[in-house]
C-alpha cells in the first residue's frame, strides 16, 4: 500500500481542537485527479458540510490540469465525498447538535486513489491559540539549547 501525501492543511491545527478523524474518498473529474498527483491542490480555506444526507468538500482548490482542454474543471468546484452512510449520519448529527466543525486534514493518493481525511473540529478560542504558540516556541529554544550543550562538549 502506497500513501503519497499531495496537501495538508496546517491552518486547521491552529484553528481547531481535533476530536476525531475519518478518511473519506472523493467523486473527481479525470483531470482533477491528474492534477492532485502533480501536487497543485490547497486546502487553506477548505472546509466540509453536510446537505441532503451527503458530505461535500467546498473550498478546496484543485489547479486547472494545465495539459487538459479548455473544457477543464473549476478549481473550486463543490465534490461530493464518499462515506456509508452510517458515518454521514454519525458526522452530520455531531455538527448540527454539538457545534462541531468538519474539516479536511490531508489530501493524499493511496494506492493511486485521490482520499481525503477529515476531522470532526472545535473551534479554538483566540488564548488556546496563543497558548499553543507559546509551548511550541519554548519546545523549539529548548531543542536549541540542548543542541548548544551538546556541541560544547565536542
Amino acid at each position: 500500500m502506497v500513501i503519497k501525501t499531495v496537501a495538508t492543511n496546517r491552518k486547521a491545527y491552529h484553528n481547531y481542537h481535533i476530536q476525531e478523524s475519518i478518511e473519506a474518498g472523493m467523486v473527481l473529474t479525470g483531470t482533477e485527479i491528474k492534477s492532485i498527483r502533480a501536487g497543485r491542490v490547497s486546502l487553506g480555506d477548505a472546509y466540509v458540510k453536510p446537505e441532503a444526507g451527503e458530505l461535500w468538500l467546498l473550498n478546496a482548490h484543485i489547479a486547472r490540469y494545465e495539459a487538459g482542454s479548455y473544457m477543464s474543471h473549476t478549481p473550486t468546484r463543490p465534490r461530493k465525498l464518499l462515506l456509508h452512510h452510517k458515518e454521514i449520519d454519525n458526522l452530520s448529527s455531531q455538527v448540527l447538535e454539538k457545534g462541531f466543525a468538519l474539516v479536511p486534514l490531508k489530501l493524499y493518493t493511496k494506492d493511486g486513489i485521490a482520499k481525503v481525511e477529515i476531522a470532526l473540529a472545535k473551534g479554538k478560542k483566540l488564548y488556546d491559540k496563543r497558548e499553543s504558540i507559546a509551548r511550541r516556541e519554548t519546545e523549539r529554544e529548548i531543542g536549541r539549547a540542548l543542541k548548544r550543550q551538546k556541541y560544547k562538549r565536542r
